[in-house]
């Protein structure tokens, strides 16, 4: 039996993804998680655009045109890889930080606390089989790209995590010693 400590250190990244992604229940109990995340003064600033089937080549278009916006120079070949990859991942979950900006709680732990909801979806996704990569950019400072997904400034973008099944198992990452980020 895998302890949840090993759950935790076995862990990684893959953008290596197929189907199925999680659907229903199993779903908005991943994305429960993610509310478990520290949040001081309780300001609740995670948000969660779940993008799947035909959805995702809307998505793919949103992107390609936010990076033309941010980047005006990028290569057709870019474009068409990031469109490729945007419209075929299984599931992608897009994460908006519904910042409040005048709030005693500075801005910056409200975006922490965005950055551990989705520490906390990836934890999930691996805990229950699936798999997942956080990505981000230029184009999540793109205030046109965050207004369509519903985060008009003072609200942003915090990334994407392409959510599915590993087509692969997880490769083994040599991590450092912890011992080497301590101070006793």
């Amino acid at each position: 039996m895998t302890s949840p400590m090993d759950v935790l250190l076995s862990r990684a990244s893959t953008d290596r993804l197929k189907d199925p992604a999680p659907s229903g229940a199993q779903l908005e109990q991943i994305v429960a998680t993610a509310l478990r995340a520290p949040d001081h003064g309780r300001l609740q600033p995670w948000r969660y655009v779940i993008v799947q089937g035909e959805a995702r080549s809307i998505l793919a278009e949103k992107v390609v045109a936010s990076t033309l916006r941010v980047a005006p120079q990028t290569p057709q070949f870019n474009l068409d890889k990031r469109r490729q990859r945007m419209a075929t991942m299984p599931m992608t979950i897009v994460l908006g930080m519904h910042l409040q900006p005048d709030h005693k709680i500075p801005l910056w732990e409200q975006e922490m606390s965005v950055g551990a909801g989705a520490m906390n979806i990836l934890n999930a996704l691996h805990a229950e089989g699936f798999g997942g990569i956080w990505v981000s950019g230029p184009i999540t400072q793109d205030p046109v790209l965050a207004a369509e997904f519903g985060f008009e400034a003072p609200h942003k973008l915090a990334g994407f995590i392409f959510v599915g099944t590993p087509d692969a198992p997880l490769p083994a990452h040599t991590r450092p010693d912890p011992a080497g980020f301590m101070a006793l």
